[in-house]
């Protein structure tokens, strides 16, 4: 076996495995804190919403891709291969806005209380929820128009199967299709895109100016540990930029497949593992503050106390 057909497999299986535990891991976390106090903070909503459409990505285009290095044929027919391409597409979207709407709010959270936007702060928490319903309803119903249109061009006889993923393929799109996947989906993930860098800019100078605000604060207290409020904005930031590194190296791999006639394998392995860095080790940038160990050590203590109780009872 090729060394390198052997490091793709490794990879493609590693990367896969840690994002499913990942992202279910933090999704339990918080799905645990609200059954015990039946809410979420807005942000914690914001992320836990991020790590289901993470996951779904995985599932959906990870689990697929990691069989396919490993030697398994193509296994989808049009129908399963068309409703696979819908959840990656419409999971990938409710990824990227989720991660828009968690830095902006977070950049509203933190700002100071001359912003323009300390007015709507408490107007912002009260339609999260709102918000989120919105983003999933939206790119279900964008990508199910794409589903539907597909399904009726592949009664025509002209339509060729031109796209091949691995573990399956698919017919090709026309003119139309490639314009309302440009004004639908691309135009509204550019524009993400920008309003997660503004964000994450202004969450900088934000936080600039207030470690040199209460940096003479700090240092007669002798003390030098940051706010819990500065060390979740600072792993936020963290997330939204790692993901603006991500999302801009796998869009511009796939604009070369794309105007390459017969992209090398490499570079195809290549944007697909770069498709799924974010989704995959997003939620580690959190486990320094919510590990795993502790996340089951702390559930399997509550219930072997409630147990307990139960049997005193």
């Amino acid at each position: 076996m090729n060394i390198w057909n052997l490091a793709i497999r490794i990879i493609f299986l590693s990367q896969t495995i840690l994002g499913i535990l990942g992202n279910l891991s933090l999704m339990f976390y918080y799905l645990d804190s609200y059954y015990r106090e039946h809410t979420l903070k807005p942000t914690d909503l914001i992320l836990m919403h991020l790590m289901a459409s993470n996951a779904l990505v995985i599932l959906s285009a990870g689990v697929p891709q990691t069989m396919v290095v490993w030697g398994l044929k193509p296994f989808l027919n049009d129908f399963g291969c068309q409703l696979l391409l819908y959840i990656q597409g419409f999971a990938r979207s409710v990824s990227i806005g989720t991660t828009c709407l968690l830095s902006v709010f977070q950049a509203m959270t933190i700002s100071s209380r001359k912003s323009c936007w300390n007015d709507n702060k408490v107007k912002a928490s009260k339609y999260i929820d709102c918000s989120i319903s919105l983003l999933w309803v939206f790119y279900m119903v964008i990508r199910f128009i794409f589903l539907m249109y597909t399904f009726i061009k592949m009664n025509s006889k002209n339509m060729t199967r031109n796209r091949d993923f691995g573990y399956c393929s698919t017919t090709g799109h026309d003119e139309i299709i490639n314009s309302l996947y440009t004004t639908l989906v691309m135009c509204p993930e550019l524009f993400f895109a920008v309003l997660i860098t503004w964000s994450s800019a202004s969450m900088i100078v934000i936080l600039y100016r207030h470690k040199q605000r209460v940096q003479n604060i700090r240092s007669c207290h002798g003390s030098s540990r940051n706010s819990p409020e500065s060390r979740a904005t600072q792993n936020i930031l963290v997330l939204v930029s790692t993901f603006l590194a991500f999302y801009t190296l796998s869009t511009i791999l796939r604009g070369c497949i794309a105007l390459l006639y017969n992209p090398s394998w490499w570079l195809v392995y290549i944007s697909r593992l770069t498709s799924l860095c974010f989704p995959c080790f997003g939620p580690f940038v959190f486990m320094r503050h919510y590990s795993v160990l502790s996340i089951f050590s702390f559930v399997w203590l509550r219930k072997k106390c409630s147990h307990n109780f139960i049997i005193t009872m």
